[in-house]
């Protein structure tokens, strides 16, 4: 592979990085300052489908679970675990209090079945792989999350919904970026 081509992926892959990282700081900071409703030592909602409502961190998971996989394409599964382990750490960091272990745990086992779905189906087209193994990882996040913060399930339609919004809005922008890496002769990691 050319020097040119070998720079844009690991330029594209820290690029990726920094986003996935910033994911996790970004999400908790929606949910305590951004939403149409404010609940009192609460979240914030935003609307994400017709009468139903989700915490407004949701789409920045979403995104986190979407940036997982071009992490993986861009730097190798070696630094996807790294990014997952780091992930975790920050998600402990940066929830709140009573949040924490729901938080890290959620982030810890959503995006290792992410990267789980999307390492063998990635041989089979990037599209597929992506949408795939963030739809799974989107459903874990939302049951672990809601089951340890809560102890109920009663929001998994609303955190779902947002979730999957944000994988939907990604999918043009990696089937450019998969006819991009084609017309350039850029491989997967």
């Amino acid at each position: 592979m050319n020097d040119a081509i070998e720079t844009l992926r690991r330029r594209e892959g820290l690029i990726f990085l920094a986003g996935f990282a910033l994911c996790i700081p970004a999400a908790n900071w929606l949910i305590l300052h951004v939403g149409t409703t404010c609940v009192p030592q609460g979240p914030c909602l935003i609307p994400v489908a017709p009468n139903v409502m989700a915490p407004s961190g949701v789409v920045m998971v979403g995104l986190a679970l979407v940036l997982r996989d071009l992490v993986q394409r861009r730097l190798g599964i070696k630094i996807a675990i790294l990014g997952i382990l780091f992930g975790a750490l920050l998600s402990a960091l940066f929830a709140p209090k009573a949040l924490v272990l729901a938080s890290a745990a959620a982030f810890l086992i959503s995006e290792t079945a992410d990267l789980l779905v999307y390492t063998p189906l990635q041989k089979r087209g990037l599209m597929r792989a992506v949408a795939a193994s963030s739809m799974v990882g989107l459903v874990i996040d939302s049951i672990v999350f809601l089951t340890l913060a809560f102890g109920s399930l009663a929001f998994l339609e609303g955190q779902v919904i947002g979730k999957a919004w944000m994988v939907l809005l990604a999918l043009p922008a990696i089937a450019w970026l998969r006819r991009r890496d084609e017309r350039i002769g850029l491989t997967p990691a």
